[in-house]
Order: C-alpha cells, then structure tokens, then sequence
C-alpha cells in the first residue's frame, strides 16, 4: 500500500513514536523510508560580518544536531532490520521542506509526531504538523504524544 514513507525527525521523544510507527508500517508494507531532518536557513539574523560568521556557525550546528537525530532513527531501523536512508535538507520554513522532500523522494506518506503544544505555546511556536496537514497532497499520519 505505501511504497515510500518520509519521516521528519528532530530527535524528540515524540519523534522516536513517529519513528517506531514508521517502522511497523514498513515491516507490514514493505516500504522504502526516508528519514529527514530540516534546517531553515534563515532562522538567523544578524548583521554584517557578524551575520555571516554566526549564520555559518548555525548552520554547523543545525547539521550536526540533525546528523545526531538522524543517526537515532538509523539505528532503530537497523535494531528491526530494515534500512533507512537519511539526509539533512534546508527549506525556507520546515514545513516546507518536509513537503518539498516528499515531492522529491516520490513519497506516498509523511509519518510525524505532533508535540502537543498547547494554548499560547501553540500560538507563538506554531506547529509544524499543524502546517503540514494543512498543505499536503498526500496522506498524513500523525502520531501524538
């Protein structure tokens, strides 16, 4: 039933559901996974050469934060005796990226945790899931907290 499934991983707690999820799915469907982790590289901001130095040391940080999450779910597929394919991709807002990486991949379903963040939290972090249901074209499955 699904052919490619894409796995936005943070290295959260809620993510390693997600995780766990995709994993039983690609046993029973025998799917091809994708995990990601997204980077906006525009979360920076600064000015002048001091932007340009510290934008650089995000972005190593950012990449290795993600390498790390990344890292978790590649072994808990290989724990299963699957195999994951993981990179770490930059979009403008992580929503996007994930959708972007789902086109590019052929994925057929997204599997992504949702931290549950409530009331103004919500309001003033927003939610990634949340923003992703609301775009995709194609199934979602959330897994909640």
């Amino acid at each position: 039933m699904f052919k490619h499934i894409l796995i936005p991983a943070d290295g959260s707690d809620n993510a390693q559901r997600a995780i766990d999820k995709a994993i039983g799915l690609a046993q029973a469907f025998k799917s091809q996974v994708t995990a990601i982790y997204v980077i906006d590289p525009y979360a920076f901001t600064g000015v002048g050469t001091d932007f340009a130095y510290g934008h650089a040391e995000y972005l190593s940080a950012a990449t290795d934060e993600g390498n790390q999450a990344l890292q978790v779910a590649k072994e808990a597929f290989q724990a299963a005796g699957l195999e994951l394919t993981t990179t770490v991709v930059e979009g403008h807002a992580i929503y996007k990226g994930i959708l972007e990486a789902a086109t590019n991949i052929g994925a057929d379903l997204i599997v992504i945790a949702s931290h549950g963040h409530k009331g103004l939290e919500k309001l003033i972090l927003g939610s990634v899931t949340s923003q992703v249901l609301s775009h995709a074209h194609l199934p979602v499955l959330v897994v909640r907290d």
